[in-house]
C-alpha cells in the first residue's frame, strides 16, 4: 500500500529504483483521529505530510480569538507550514485533522538528506514549493481583489469534496466571509444553475 500511494507523488519513471526505494523508504505512514493537531501554533514543523486519505484544515487566531482557516487539505496534498519547515522557527498557525486521516510523514533531516542527494527529488520538492506559493499568493490577492461569490465558485470548482466534509463556519472564514454570507452565496450559486 504505502508504494501504491506515493508512485502518485513520485512516479517511478523519473527516478532509478534506488533512488525511488531510498524516497519511499523514508517516509512513515501515520494515522491521525479527527480533531489531531499535526502542528501547534508556538512550535517549529519537524515534519511534513503527503495526504492520502482524509481531510486536514491548517488554521491561525486572530487577534480577537477566533481561529482563521488559511488552507484545506486532502488526497494529494502536501501538509506543511512551509516558512517554519524550512526556517526551523515556531509557527502562528495549527494543522489539525477534520476527518480521520492516513498521510505520509517525513522529517526535516532526512528531507535534506534527499533534498541533497537525489537532483530528481528536488527538482520536484522545489516544483510543489512554487506551487504552493502561488496558490497562497492567488488566495491572499483574491481575498482583497475578488468578489466573495467569486471566491466560492473558485474553490466549489477546485476542492469540491470540501463542502462535504468540511464545516461551513471553517469555509467562510477561509473566504473571508460571515457564515450567513455563505449560505446566501451558496442559495444565489445554486439557484443559478
Amino acid at each position: 500500500m504505502k508504494k501504491h500511494f506515493l508512485y502518485h507523488i513520485f512516479p517511478p519513471d523519473l527516478f532509478s529504483g534506488e533512488e525511488l526505494d531510498a524516497i519511499l523508504s523514508a517516509f512513515k505512514k501515520v494515522t491521525f483521529g479527527k480533531g489531531d493537531f499535526l502542528l501547534m501554533e508556538g512550535n517549529a514543523a519537524h515534519y511534513y505530510w503527503f495526504v492520502e486519505t482524509g481531510f486536514l484544515r491548517a488554521y491561525a487566531v486572530d487577534t480577537e480569538g477566533n481561529d482563521v482557516s488559511t488552507n484545506f487539505f486532502t488526497t494529494g496534498d502536501i501538509a506543511i507550514d512551509w516558512s517554519s519547515f524550512f526556517q526551523r522557527k515556531p509557527t502562528k498557525e495549527n494543522i489539525q485533522a477534520l476527518t480521520e486521516c492516513i498521510c505520509w510523514q517525513l522529517d526535516f533531516d532526512t528531507f535534506q538528506h534527499l533534498f541533497h542527494g537525489i537532483e530528481t527529488f528536488r527538482e520536484s520538492g522545489r516544483a510543489r514549493l512554487v506551487a504552493s506559493y502561488f496558490e497562497l499568493k492567488q488566495h491572499s490577492v483574491s481575498l482583497i481583489t475578488d468578489q466573495a461569490k467569486d471566491r466560492y465558485k473558485r474553490l466549489l470548482a477546485e476542492k469540491p469534496a470540501i463542502f462535504q466534509n468540511v464545516p461551513l463556519k471553517q469555509i467562510a472564514s477561509y473566504l473571508g466571509i460571515t457564515d450567513t454570507s455563505l449560505s446566501r452565496i451558496r442559495k444565489e450559486v445554486a439557484q443559478e444553475k
